[in-house]
C-alpha cells in the first residue's frame, strides 16, 4: 500500500486555484455528500463547528468514500496532542487557528514531523498509515502534510514576513472575521477598511512565496481575491446553503 499524493498542497504550491466549501454541521453524512461535489477541498471545522475528534474521524472516513475532495481539517487550538491524533486519524491537511508570532509558527511544523526534525509522537499503524499497511509512512509523510497557519491579528500582520520564511509553513488562510476583530471592526469582515488589509496581507504572503487563501461569500470580492492570487478559497458553507436555501424555498410557497 502506498501513501497517498496530497493534490491539494501540490495545487497550491504550483498555484492552481482551489475552491472549497466549509462544513459546520458535523454531520459524516453531510461530509460524504459534500465531498462528491466537486469542490477542491472540504474545511471541516472542528474550532467553531460542533465537531470532537471521533466526529472528525468519521467525517474523513466519509470524505474518503465520497470522492477525491481534499478534506482540511481546522483544529480548536495549538495542542501538540491534539494535533498527533488529528495527524494519527490520516489528516494530511490541518488549519491552525490565531497563530501570531514565528514561535508559534515553529512549534507548529515540529508538531506535525517526527523526530528528529520534530516532536510529533510516533504510532505503529495509525489510520494515516492505512493501519500499518503504509510500511515507510513515517519517513515518507511529511511531504505530503500540508500546514496552514491562520493570521488572524494585527500582531499576526507584523510577523507575516518572517512567518512565511519559516520551511513547513506551507499556506496561510486569513481569518476575516477575527481579522475585522482585532482591526477594530468586529461583525465586519467586508468593510473597506478590512478589504483593503487583507488585500495587502495577500499581496505580501505571495511575495514571500507561500499560498494564501480566505473564506469569501461574496462573489465580486471573490473573484477579486483570485485576480490578486488568492489560491485557496472556501466559497460557501453547509450551514449558510442549508439557512438560505430552507428560507428561500419558502419565499417561493408564501
Amino acid at each position: 500500500m502506498e501513501l497517498q499524493k496530497n493534490h491539494f498542497k501540490h495545487a497550491i504550491k504550483n498555484n492552481t486555484v482551489q475552491l472549497g466549501l466549509w462544513t459546520q454541521l458535523g454531520s459524516y453524512i453531510a461530509a460524504e455528500i459534500l465531498s462528491g461535489c466537486g469542490y477542491d477541498f472540504i474545511g471541516l471545522d472542528a474550532e467553531h463547528g460542533p465537531s470532537e475528534y471521533i466526529e472528525i474521524y468519521a467525517q474523513l472516513q466519509a470524505c474518503a468514500a465520497g470522492g477525491p475532495t481534499q478534506p482540511i481539517v481546522r483544529i480548536p487550538n495549538h495542542d501538540i496532542s491534539l494535533i498527533k491524533r488529528y495527524l494519527d486519524a490520516g489528516v494530511n491537511t490541518l488549519m491552525v487557528p490565531q497563530v501570531d508570532t514565528v514561535e508559534q509558527a515553529k512549534a507548529l511544523v515540529s508538531a506535525v514531523r517526527y523526530p528528529p526534525h520534530g516532536v510529533r509522537g510516533y504510532c505503529g499503524a495509525p489510520r494515516a498509515s492505512g493501519f500499518g499497511r503504509i510500511k515507510n509512512y513515517a519517513t515518507t509523510c511529511e511531504e505530503e502534510i500540508c500546514l496552514i497557519v491562520m493570521p488572524e491579528t494585527t500582531l499576526a500582520l507584523e510577523n507575516i514576513e518572517a512567518m512565511a520564511a519559516i520551511d513547513g509553513v506551507d499556506a496561510f488562510f486569513i481569518g476575516p472575521g477575527d481579522l475585522a476583530a482585532s482591526l477594530g471592526y468586529i461583525g465586519q469582515p467586508m468593510h473597506p477598511d478590512v478589504i483593503n488589509v487583507i488585500e495587502d496581507t495577500g499581496r505580501r504572503i505571495k511575495a514571500a512565496g507561500k499560498a494564501v487563501g480566505i473564506l469569501c461569500t461574496d462573489e465580486a470580492q471573490t473573484r477579486r481575491y483570485i485576480e490578486l492570487g488568492f489560491q485557496m478559497i472556501a466559497i460557501g458553507s453547509d450551514q449558510g446553503l442549508l439557512t438560505k436555501g430552507a428560507e428561500q424555498l419558502l419565499a417561493t410557497f408564501r
